[in-house]
Formats: structure tokens, sequence, C-alpha cells
């Protein structure tokens, strides 16, 4: 996740992913999908030892220039060549609608998780990766947010800071039996709302679903 273009989103989901973080007793963690490592930065200021993957090359570098102590690695989600059972927390921050291959990609991460391990999401809602033409107004002048095609997983081409990224829409349902099938359960789930920033933007956010966090873990046994 970037460090610019997505301070509106940051400002809704840091403090809840923090807090389902700190006092948890994690000491190393997997951030699937580090961009330019601020997550990864705010982990080890909480005392936990991440490493970042990434599959752009020029987020990595960046990673490593503002970070130059810490564990970056150039790689896909889906291609992940960790130690099974090695981390006690895999993060995903805005990350899973980037993933093409979302199966492949999950059996990698949960692998990397020792038993009993977290898995921490946070993703935008199905809702919201559904819209059609982002906020438009109606025939009265009033805003609207439509969506579409609800249940048709597919692709869309999008640009940011330079880069250009496939973002994917899949519904709710596809993500949360993709980790039920794997044994995974789920222990938190919610839609937080906005806390401070653009008051525009927070009211936006505060109309329509926009982005969810959740927890699961890896069964002990």
């Amino acid at each position: 996740m970037g460090e610019g273009g997505d301070f509106s989103r940051q400002f809704v989901l840091d403090a809840p992913m923090l807090a389902r973080i700190r006092g948890r007793g994690f000491k190393t963690a997997l951030d699937v999908g580090c961009g330019e490592g601020r997550f990864c930065r705010m982990l080890r200021d909480e005392g936990i030892e991440p490493v970042g993957i990434d599959p752009t090359q020029a987020l990595i570098a960046k990673a490593r220039e503002r970070d130059p102590g810490g564990d970056y690695r150039i790689g896909r989600a889906e291609d992940l060549d960790v130690t099974t059972g090695s981390f006690d927390l895999v993060v995903s921050y805005l990350t899973l609608i980037d993933i093409a291959d979302i199966s492949s990609a999950a059996a990698r991460f949960i692998d990397a998780l020792r038993p009993g391990g977290t898995l921490l999401i946070a993703n935008l809602t199905s809702f919201a990766t559904a819209n059609v033409d982002g906020w438009t107004t109606d025939a009265d002048g009033n805003p609207r947010f439509y969506i579409d095609n609800y249940l048709e997983e597919r692709a869309e081409w999008v640009s940011w800071c330079g880069i250009r990224i496939c973002n994917w829409h899949r519904p709710l349902s596809r993500y949360m039996t993709l980790f039920l099938e794997h044994g995974l359960i789920l222990r938190h789930f919610e839609e937080p709302a906005p806390c401070g920033g653009d008051p525009e933007t927070a009211d936006r956010y505060l109309r329509v679903p926009y982005l969810y966090l959740m927890e699961w873990q890896k069964p002990a046994t």
C-alpha cells in the first residue's frame, strides 16, 4: 500500500488495524503487498519483526530507501516462497483486490502462518468494487452511488502514482468461502467509520460501506 494516494483509506483503517495487533504477543509478521513499507514500519514500532513482499520493483525500492534495515522482497503472493509456519501474523492491507489468482495466494500465505496464527485483512468492500462510474448525480442533483453485476468476478485496470494496477472485484462470499475452506476461524469483522480526514470524504464513507477489516485464526492443531 502506498503512502500518498491512499491517505483517505489510511485514516479510516490505521487505527483499527493497529488495535487488532497491539498487546497480542505477535513477534513476526508477513506483510503481503507491502508497497512502500509504511505498515511494515508501523509493525516494527509495535515490536513486531516484519517481512514485506510486493511484486512492484519501484515500490520495494522505495521501501528499502525509507527503511534500510527492513526486510523487503520482490515477489507475488501467488508465488510466495517462505518457510511453512514461520509467521505469527500475516497482513493483507488493501491488497486482496490486486491479486489475480486469489486461491493460490491464499493457500501460500495461510501456509506461512504458524498454527494458532492470525491473518489480518483490510480490503475494499465488494459494494465499492462493484461500483459503476464512481459517485454520480441524479436528475434531481443528488449524489448517488450505483453498483451493478455484484456477483460477477471481474478485473479493472487502474492507475495510481504512475503505476498501473489490475484491481479485482469479487463478491464478499468469494473471500469468506475461500478462508473457511482452509479451515480458518473468523474472530473479528468490522466496517470502520472514518475518524478525521477530509469531511467530504468522511461523509461519503458514512453513506456507503467502503472498507472492512477481518481477522481470521489458523487452528492451533
